[in-house]
């Protein structure tokens, strides 16, 4: 068996701490680095210093943004007294894709699974909750992902805003049950959201 420097060796261990990727990927794309040009290697590794540096949470929603607060937090057109709760900022972005939501969102940074050890504690909820009392929130739309720890998070929130004067719905189900969002397609997510219904 070819035994790797260590240079390589650290560069391949790397690669395969990267989600989806085993260690025959992590060598592939190890040795795509040696072979490209310096400046497109150099390229790679000042974006993710740059994105390490320069990304963080959004003030208000908990989106990933670049500023205080998100573009689409700051925007005036968007309807502020209709939040999305999704769990993480990629579902967000399909969501945005398919182009029928004119309301903000908030992104709870997970979901409620204690066989994870994640409880309501880890999630941004009590800044969900802030947010609902003080924005005269009149609609949450929860978008957690059909599956068991997303529609147990989802029944947690509904529970907790029980008694408040704010309407809560949830996306239709033209997506299959135990699937993800960001893999449905904009049309599937669009009817989705437009069929939405009572929580």
């Amino acid at each position: 068996m070819t035994q790797y420097g260590p240079a390589i060796t650290r560069l391949i261990d790397e690669f395969e701490k990267l989600p989806g990727i085993g260690r025959k990927s992590a060598e592939r794309l190890a040795h795509h680095t040696l072979r490209c040009s310096n400046a497109e290697a150099f390229a790679l590794a000042d974006a993710i210093r740059q994105v390490k540096l320069a990304v963080r949470s959004c003030s208000v929603c908990f989106n990933l943004t670049e500023k205080p607060v998100c573009d689409i937090c700051a925007d005036s057109r968007r309807d502020h007294r209709v939040i999305c709760v999704v769990e993480q900022p990629r579902d967000m972005m399909a969501i945005e894709a398919a182009g029928v939501f004119p309301g903000v969102y908030h992104i709870l940074q997970g979901r409620i699974s204690p066989l994870e050890g994640i409880g309501p504690d880890k999630l941004t909820i009590e800044p969900l909750m802030r947010r609902i009392r003080a924005d005269g929130v009149r609609e949450i739309v929860m978008a957690t992902n059909p599956t068991l720890e997303g529609d147990g998070t989802s029944l947690y929130l509904s529970n907790l805003l029980e008694g408040q004067p704010v309407k809560i719905t949830r996306l239709a189900r033209g997506i299959a049950s135990g699937s993800v969002l960001e893999i449905a397609n904009k049309e599937m997510l669009a009817d989705a959201m437009s069929g939405r219904q009572a929580f």
